[in-house]
């Protein structure tokens, strides 16, 4: 299957089923050199793990990661990093039923019809664990971004209609829907806890915030850093939407509204006065505040009768059934990040040849 594979210099490539043997990935154009261990990527594992409240499935894995390749004496060697997680609680039988039917909301159709053949078991590479490999991959990205003081902050900005209001950053980790707003998620518990009652599911939008990024990444054409972004965010299974600074609200606004204005900070440094832009001109990184979000569409599985047709195309009406996240988007929280991270060390390391300074510093 070709397109598992993302990335210019810092290339990844997930592998793995749902109910395969394992997932993980393979990274390829790690520098030498960073101080990594298995403890430094399972962290950021365990942001995605199932099971872990009432709002996520209830498949039980510790999703351990093991690091095959490319390290020695704690350190990345600068060949490919294989990192493999097992499948340990994989319940296949609960989805015999669907090999005969389409799943409103799935991949199962178009799958069919690009291959003539599906992997039924839960989705296959079309399954949410096929993101463990993202993530994985993300941590050792956002190592990287780490060690030059850039941070990443992201969360659930909305689930349903009930968005946030209020930012506290250390709520978001107080709460089990990732939300910075304590008032907010109590709300949307009540929202969620609506949808299970009636067998339905629920979307929401996942913001993200990259600081102490500096001006000058990304390209002015075909590889914009928006772009990548973009294409990045939106391979992600469940997305629907993405938006970077101010989105389709850019749509209503003026030029005179939503232009930045360009001023110099006490230590004579070029600023913005406001990111409408979101930290990206021309498609490439201004110095700003990089904001992005990702809209993500509610979990496809759900309980309720729905109308398909199965493989001898007669309509039917179907009750999925196994386990399933009522909500993916606290989930998928840490998937944005790893996403954005992966895409900014490509960027970092794409940089590196838009100058000669950069090559000559190389001799110093």
């Amino acid at each position: 299957m070709a397109g598992s594979t993302l990335g210019n210099l810092f290339k990844i490539t997930t592998w793995g089923e749902s109910h395969g043997k394992g997932v993980g990935v393979v990274v390829d154009g790690c520098p030498a050199g960073l101080k990594l261990s298995e403890e430094d990527i399972q962290k950021f594992l365990d942001r995605r793990r199932p099971g872990q409240s009432t709002y996520t499935t209830a498949r039980q894995e510790s999703d351990t990661v093991e690091i095959l390749s490319g390290i020695f004496d704690g350190q990345t060697t600068g060949t490919p990093i294989s990192l493999m997680v097992h499948n340990k609680d994989s319940h296949s039988r609960d989805y015999r039923e669907i090999a005969s039917y389409y799943r409103p909301g799935h991949a199962d159709f178009t799958f069919d019809a690009k291959y003539g053949f599906r992997d039924y078991r839960g989705g296959g590479r079309s399954s949410g664990r096929e993101t463990i490999g993202r993530v994985a991959a993300g941590a050792i990205a956002a190592k990287i971004l780490t060690s030059l003081g850039i941070t990443i902050c992201t969360y659930t900005k909305a689930i349903g209609p009930v968005s946030t209001t209020a930012f506290d950053i250390n709520e978001i980790t107080n709460n089990q829907l990732c939300m910075p707003d304590s008032v907010a998620a109590q709300r949307a518990y009540e929202y969620l806890d609506k949808c299970i009652a009636t067998g339905d599911s629920a979307g929401g939008v996942v913001e993200c915030i990259v600081k102490n990024l500096p001006a000058g990444l990304g390209e002015p054409v075909f590889e914009k850093l928006d772009a990548n972004l973009a294409k990045a965010i939106f391979s992600i299974g469940a997305v629907k939407g993405f938006e970077i600074g101010s989105g389709f609200d850019a749509a209503t606004a003026t030029g005179l509204s939503h232009n930045d204005d360009f001023t110099t900070d006490a230590e004579n440094n070029i600023i913005k006065t406001t990111n409408n832009a979101g930290g990206i001109l021309g498609g490439i990184s201004d110095g700003s505040d990089l904001i992005l979000r990702a809209a993500f569409k509610p979990t496809p599985s759900i309980s309720a009768p729905q109308a398909t047709v199965n493989n001898c195309h007669e309509n039917i009406t179907v009750n999925i059934k196994g386990r399933h996240d009522p909500i993916i988007v606290p989930r998928a929280v840490v998937v944005v990040e790893a996403m954005t991270a992966l895409t900014l060390v490509d960027a970092f390391l794409m940089n590196m040849g838009s100058r000669m300074d950069y090559l000559l510093h190389f001799d110093k």
